[in-house]
């Protein structure tokens, strides 16, 4: 810092622009805690159960709903309204009408799950400690207040047994465990036997094509046998499939609308109940974790409104991992050739300017290169190549997780040739010089002592690519995103790992929620509680590539760093 000298005295000049600088810290930390805090009390407010309300309106109210001046359910936000706007002294003023936001539930009775009330509407608001809540697989929630069950022996148990809830929850556990008997037998069993019989198609297709008329016979009667052999295990399994769901539909709930009917669905479309209003905090608790569980372990329904994001989750971790496989070794590489190897003229300048101007290209641009050169040019030459039998059905000449990830580690690679620069750069010249000096060869002095030794910084590297990449979410659209794939890319299925398959991403989960839900009051909860997940999983990878960051800058510190 310079001084100017009055009246003998030393002025400090510049210092404005200090309490500027650290104005604008001060101002982006606080922008970044605003938003992180807002993300994580809309996120985690879905999972904390909300009282269920009873709201009887003013008579003759244009709120009221099915003939009766009742309804009731959640209160999912308010809002103002505005009513009128009129001139004054001061000028237009507005005025305002607040307005709740109720979440009715029962979207196949209502038509809407969400209906907006002026407040001043309500004559009388009260909590039933009887109203229930129960998570569905279709149709959202139901909110009323139980009736009674009916049982597939004809007995019926009326709500106000003292055994009613009970047995209630006991029928859901055993509804639970035989959804995941079907889900077993629907996706394990027989989506093996499905695998098979595929194959057997492809290999008879093939036989027919190469094999000769004398053996042709021959081939296709074990094909046949074969096939007849696995159609018999499907019809077995798919029969024990169909009992499993008819006794999902045997017992029936029967409950009472806040509108004043009655009505009832099997207890086989339920998947969680509770009492909102009658929940101590200790109920609380529990119901918050089962509901993150469920989010986090679970895959999606209902358009992607309800249920969970496990496959979203699971194709993002993949993706970014394949990514940060394929981006590393070519990044490093290009920066060592361009750093260690290269002669320092035009051509070189060229090539760290074309690669800071690749950093700058709009995402898109990569996933349209992406589709015309990973999809169609080398899938579709691999499909040629070894899967002539399956064409025109195309296998790797479609969009999936490997060319998504190729497509993202082109678009990051330039970051990390820049760190690895920055960082092999940064290693003493006398590490080089006493290698070679004591008979190293240059390679030799690379691989075992500068890239060590700038391993941190290629990592630093690497967590800027893994940061942009698993956020990005347009050039996947083109190479192999989708909206719901329950299918893992990793199954039990030879040969486990399937590279070619179609994904969900937590990005893509997102835009889907925001922009093409068909209820988009439903789906906003569902948007801040998905960003809430892929922040955390952006952290939880970088914190891992920083820890082991820190380890090596510790092992390879030197007086340079």
């Amino acid at each position: 810092m310079t001084h100017n000298s009055i009246n003998g005295k030393a002025k400090p000049v510049g210092e404005k622009w200090v309490w500027l600088t650290s104005m604008g810290l001060a101002v982006g930390i606080l922008m970044v805690v605003t938003l992180l805090g807002l993300i994580i009390r809309n996120g985690l407010a879905v999972f904390w159960p909300k009282p269920v309300i009873r709201i009887e309106l003013q008579e003759d109210s244009r709120f009221a709903m099915r003939g009766t001046n009742v309804l009731g359910g959640m209160i999912a936000g308010t809002r103002d309204k505005i009513v009128q706007s009129v001139e004054s002294q001061t000028g237009r003023q507005k005025q305002y009408e607040q307005e709740w936001h109720i979440m009715l539930g029962n979207k196949d009775v209502y038509g809407s799950s969400f209906r907006y009330i002026d407040l001043d509407a309500a004559v009388s608001v009260s909590r039933p400690p009887r109203a229930i809540m129960v998570e569905r697989m279709e149709y959202g929630n139901a909110i009323g207040i139980p009736q009674s069950l009916e049982l597939a022996d004809g007995t019926t148990i009326n709500a106000n047994d003292p055994h009613f809830d009970i047995k209630l929850r006991s029928l859901v556990e055993n509804v639970r465990k035989r959804r995941a008997k079907i889900r077993e037998i629907e996706r394990i069993q027989i989506g093996a036997i499905n695998h098979e019989l595929q194959q057997l198609r492809i290999k008879e297709q093939a036989t027919r094509r190469q094999a000769d008329a004398s053996a042709l016979s021959e081939i296709i009667d074990g094909i046949n046998a074969k096939r007849s052999e696995l159609t018999a295990q499907y019809e077995v399994l798919a029969g024990r499939a169909a009992e499993l769901r008819k006794l999902q539909m045997a017992d029936r709930f029967h409950f009472q609308l806040f509108t004043g009917e009655f009505h009832s669905f099997p207890v086989g479309n339920m998947v969680h109940i509770h009492y909102p209003n009658a929940m101590s905090f200790g109920d609380k608790i529990r119901h918050f974790s089962h509901g993150l569980w469920a989010f986090v372990s679970q895959e999606p329904r209902e358009a992607n409104m309800e249920g969970g994001i496990f496959p979203a989750i699971f194709g993002t971790f993949v993706m970014t991992l394949l990514m940060s496989i394929a981006v590393t070794p070519f990044g490093v590489l290009a920066a060592i050739y361009l750093r260690e190897y290269a002669k320092q003229g035009f051509f070189v300048r060229m090539v760290r300017i074309s690669v800071n101007n690749l950093a700058g290209v709009p995402s898109i641009v990569f996933g349209v290169f992406g589709l015309g050169f990973f999809v169609y040019f080398v899938g579709g030459s691999i499909d040629s190549l070894f899967f002539k039998d399956v064409l025109p059905t195309p296998t790797f000449g479609t969009g999936g997780i490997l060319w998504a990830s190729l497509a993202l580690a082109l678009m990051t690679v330039p970051v990390v040739i820049v760190a690895t620069e920055e960082s092999l750069a940064a290693v003493p010249r006398g590490v080089r010089e006493g290698s070679l000096a004591l008979g190293a060869s240059k390679w030799q002095t690379i691989a075992r002592c500068v890239l060590p030794a700038s391993a941190p910084g290629i990592l630093t590297g690497l967590v800027l690519a893994m940061a942009r990449g698993a956020g990005e979410v347009a050039p996947l659209m083109l190479v192999g995103v989708v909206k719901l794939a329950p299918s893992l890319p990793i199954d039990h299925i030879y040969p486990y790992v399937h590279l070619d398959q179609k994904f969900m991403h937590l990005g893509f989960h997102i835009f889907d929620l925001g922009f093409q839900s068909p209820d988009s009051d439903a789906a906003q909860p569902m948007v801040f509680a998905t960003t809430l997940f892929l922040i955390l999983l952006v952290v939880l990878l970088n914190l891992g590539a920083i820890i082991v960051r820190e380890r090596l800058r510790r092992r390879y510190a030197t007086g340079a760093f």
